[in-house]
């Protein structure tokens, strides 16, 4: 099947692995994790060169009523908002009506307290010295806010946590002073200022707490059934985390932004440069620098990604793109979960991007009973199934104790199995999603009967079959 064709059939193919085998091996990741996670439901999307090239639909919207993730079920972002707004702030700076290093006191005369001066870029890059959510704000999404201003006055007494410019500090309530800069310097709502400049026609909307035909109810997820939240209004944080939105609308989102029909080219590239602090290094956070609110950093095979990812109540989402790739992936969720989401994003958009280099060539081990191998240091060891199912290799591990200490702080993990699949259907193991209750690792052969995932920085699984 062509690219042109694979676009065709994505828009129908949300939770049915077609004939094609990038679309049934994204779908099959996909599924299989929803049941290794214990998330009632999750959907995904990958664009491609300028199409949706996969839509991906997994468990449910409504557990209650029964009713699945569709095409167009729209989930919560959480800070995946964040892209969006810091694409917002760009869009008003190439306008010429926002300059990201003039002090916010100077387009906010109503904001009066002793804080040294701010900037937009710094807000955006987390330097700011402004504090993140506190104990006060435990009970924050009981009441309705207007306007940004309104919501900034929650914290605009509060101190700053350190000098401007000279830290990194993550702080959502920085991005709601953002959407109070859009306001005032658009002369719009942000809600209408990002739905007609940044995101038209995309459907990208307000959070509406799960309520509405198309939104995906939202849940807690951990011993027993998945539990309803109750209601929350976001409108303290519609720049930092209170979106919602389909999968797909979240990857044509990065989509245009590629293709300059947001912002153009030098201004997308200016915003994926990392943010300095005073004394000249770049701002940095785990293995990724800060830009202009995107995260900037390369994938395991050096390929250089910007993305962004969410968790909060009801949602853990992902948006991740290839520059130079014309690539972009998102996956959402309808649960908040321990997980590594930036690399299940990447490994969902595998099957579309090309293959890496030097991959080694190694059967499915399916007389293989059983597995060895470290954790770290730690030995692993336990029951194996491996067989070929259309000529794919999958199979499931039975955790040991090395792995259930590992995962012990899954959100959820029925079964404790970990599952593997293979991404190319003939026949070998040459490299294959490693599901885990944490989402999906790259797992790949080092030789025969051998192969190995990096679990984290400094965690390594290495498995004899």
């Amino acid at each position: 099947m062509t690219t042109t064709s694979v676009a065709a059939h994505a828009a129908d193919s949300c939770g049915t692995a077609l004939a094609d085998p990038a679309i049934a091996t994204s779908q099959r990741m996909l599924d299989a994790l929803v049941a290794t996670n214990g998330v009632p439901g999750m959907g995904a999307a990958v664009w491609r060169g300028g199409e949706i090239v996969w839509t991906g639909c997994s468990g449910r919207r409504d557990v209650a009523a029964g009713l699945p993730v569709q095409r167009d079920t729209v989930f919560r972002l959480a800070s995946v908002s964040k892209a969006i707004t810091a694409t917002a702030v760009a869009k008003l700076s190439e306008e010429g009506r926002l300059d990201l290093d003039a002090p916010v006191a100077s387009m906010l005369p109503w904001l009066k307290n002793g804080w040294q001066p701010i900037s937009v870029r710094q807000l955006a890059a987390h330097t700011s010295g402004l504090p993140h959510y506190q104990a006060i704000d435990a009970n924050r999404g009981g009441v309705h806010y207007a306007t940004s201003r309104d919501a900034v006055g929650i914290f605009a007494s509060r101190p700053l946590l350190a000098r401007p410019g000279t830290s990194y500090e993550y702080s959502s309530w920085g991005y709601t002073l953002i959407g109070a800069v859009i306001e005032a310097q658009s002369g719009r709502s942000f809600l209408d200022y990002v739905a007609t400049r940044v995101v038209p026609g995309l459907g990208i909307q307000a959070d509406t707490s799960g309520r509405g035909p198309n939104a995906s109810r939202l849940y807690e997820i951990g011993d027993g059934a998945p539990r309803l939240l109750p209601l929350r209004d976001f409108s303290y944080t519609w720049p930092g985390g209170g979106l919602a939105a389909t999968p797909e609308a979240v990857a044509r989102f990065g989509g245009s932004v590629l293709h300059g029909q947001v912002i153009s080219g030098s201004t997308w590239h200016s915003m994926l440069q990392p943010a300095r602090l005073q004394n000249g290094d770049p701002v940095r956070e785990r293995n990724y620098q800060v830009g202009l609110g995107w995260r900037v950093g390369a994938d395991a095979d050096g390929a250089r990604i910007a993305h962004h990812a969410g968790v909060t109540d009801g949602a853990r989402s992902a948006l991740v793109v290839w520059p130079e790739e014309d690539t972009v992936a998102s996956v959402l969720s309808n649960a908040s979960w321990v997980s590594s989401i930036e690399s299940t994003a990447i490994l969902l958009a595998a099957p579309f991007r090309p293959q890496p280099s030097g991959l080694q060539s190694v059967t499915c081990p399916v007389r293989s009973p059983r597995y060895s191998g470290r954790l770290g240091r730690q030995p692993v060891g336990g029951l194996a199934t491996f067989r070929l199912e259309h000529g794919r290799c999958v199979g499931e591990l039975v955790a040991n104790d090395a792995l259930d200490k590992h995962f012990a702080t899954a959100s959820a993990w029925p079964g404790h199995t970990l599952h593997v699949i293979a991404l190319e259907a003939d026949g070998s193991l040459a490299r294959a999603a490693l599901v885990t209750p944490f989402g999906l690792y790259d797992l790949r052969a080092d030789g025969p009967g051998r192969w190995s995932a990096a679990l984290a920085a400094d965690t390594r699984l290495e498995l004899q079959l």
